[in-house]
């Protein structure tokens, strides 16, 4: 287990944000990207905008949002 969320995403396939956590509310996705296997996310709290985590090339599902905002 890691110390932080970039730690957590190293290497990852796949996130899934089940918190509302202030460390989780603003993450360099950029950084979080580049750290992960593939760049999938499964936003459980609705925290992220769909169309950003788009343009940062994520595959995005926020729950109860549909499919990368659409």
């Amino acid at each position: 287990m890691g110390t932080d969320a970039y730690e957590v995403a190293t290497g990852a396939d796949a996130l899934v944000l089940v918190t509302e956590w202030n460390e989780f509310k603003q993450l360099d996705l950029s950084r979080l990207k580049t750290l992960m296997k593939q760049p999938i996310m499964v936003d459980g709290r609705n925290l992220y905008d769909p169309v950003v985590m788009h343009n940062h090339g994520f595959i995005y599902r926020g729950m109860g949002r549909g499919y990368n905002g659409r």
